[in-house]
């Protein structure tokens, strides 16, 4: 089985395209969404708290997803922190996930940050969802009903988009330039090739 990284920067269409592969039948962990599950360990919680005060509580004493993202996205050091805190975890849980689904031919795990946190070794192969940063910021803002310049502080610290296609193995392109579904085939079909040991990474 194939562990497959599915990345893109915010507003680039992971999780349509994510919903794509599971369509076609492949398992996929949602790192953002499973990461929410941590939030509510006790010593996750307490150790965040530590670090970034208990005005992140939410009057239902939860942390306050949205007031942590203020913090994180306008501090880089505060962000490595975070990610310090959950991508051990998170990492740990997708292992164990995806060792529930040995039939497979691969599984996905949806992240926006494989290569700036440092993570690109746990994949055979990552696919990266390209889209310009215009149509992005429209996306988010559209999306999330917040500001561009709101939008902009999200994507401050991630790589910029040439640098992920350069460094993914296979790049979708979802700019309205071509239809995403014949790429997403395109790919399914190299990755049961490959994972059934009669095909080679050709990327696209």
């Amino acid at each position: 089985m194939l562990k497959i990284g599915l990345t893109g920067n915010i507003g680039s269409g992971k999780t349509v395209i994510a919903r794509v592969f599971s369509i076609l039948g492949i398992p996929v962990y949602n790192a953002d969404e499973e990461s929410k599950k941590f939030l509510d360990d006790p010593s996750v919680k307490n150790e965040i708290l530590r670090h970034f005060g208990y005005g992140i509580l939410s009057n239902g004493q939860e942390i306050n997803r949205r007031s942590l993202a203020s913090i994180v996205f306008t501090d880089e050091h505060a962000l490595k922190l975070l990610n310090s805190i959950l991508h051990p975890r998170i990492i740990r849980d997708f292992r164990s996930w995806a060792s529930l689904h040995p039939q497979q031919p691969y599984v996905l795990q949806e992240s926006a940050i494989i290569f700036e946190s440092g993570i690109r070794a746990e994949y055979d192969y990552v696919i990266h969802i390209s889209c310009p940063k215009e149509t992005a910021i429209d996306r988010v803002i559209k999306r999330d009903n917040i500001d561009g310049h709101s939008v902009l502080r999200r994507m401050q610290f991630q790589f910029d988009d040439a640098e992920k296609s350069r460094l993914s193995d296979f790049v979708i392109r979802n700019d309205g330039s071509e239809m995403v579904i014949p790429q997403v085939l395109s790919i399914h079909k190299q990755l049961l090739e490959i994972s059934s040991g009669n095909g080679r990474n050709t990327g696209t």
